[in-house]
């Protein structure tokens, strides 16, 4: 058997094009690939857009306009980890923006109805932590944030 890689397909109803412009706005080194077009006598009119291929991290994705009939929802998400709480914000800002919508412990939906998982990368750390102090408090408020505030994650001191 040969393979030569898998890509993620992401299915919209129209929007294909711009969710992908979308997410390559967001990360660095992203990129825009092929668009096609649906020819004459298709399932859309001929000149729309039929797929739009591009890449994050490496990673090649195909937006595909297939229609109003699979709809996003939670059982798939696309975990980004940040670096610092100024990359959560940028990323969490943008997503939500223009009817996306937060929902809980870091978890949102873009506009376009994909979910997200904004994920500072010391959540991992504080959540791992051999100290049950530590890491039962950071779940403990991990539960009440929509976006992760990595400040919060810490017990106060005394």
């Amino acid at each position: 058997m040969a393979l030569s890689g898998i890509t993620t397909f992401l299915w919209f109803d129209g929007q294909a094009k711009e969710a992908a412009e979308f997410y390559v706005s967001l990360f660095p080194g992203a990129e825009m690939g092929d668009v096609s077009y649906y020819p004459r006598d298709a399932q859309r009119p001929e000149g729309d857009v039929l797929t739009a291929a591009f890449t994050l991290f490496g990673q090649p994705y195909v937006a595909l306009n297939g229609g109003p009939g699979f709809p996003h929802s939670e059982a798939v998400s696309f975990q980004v980890a940040c670096d610092d709480q100024d990359d959560v914000d940028r990323l969490w800002n943008a997503l939500i923006a223009d009817g996306g919508a937060d929902s809980r412990c870091g978890w949102c939906q873009d506009r376009f109805g994909v979910r997200w998982q904004v994920i500072p990368r010391q959540l991992g750390d504080y959540l791992g932590s051999p100290d049950p102090e530590v890491s039962g408090y950071a779940f403990e408020q991990m539960m009440t944030m929509s976006k992760i505030i990595v400040a919060d994650l810490v017990r106060p001191t005394a």
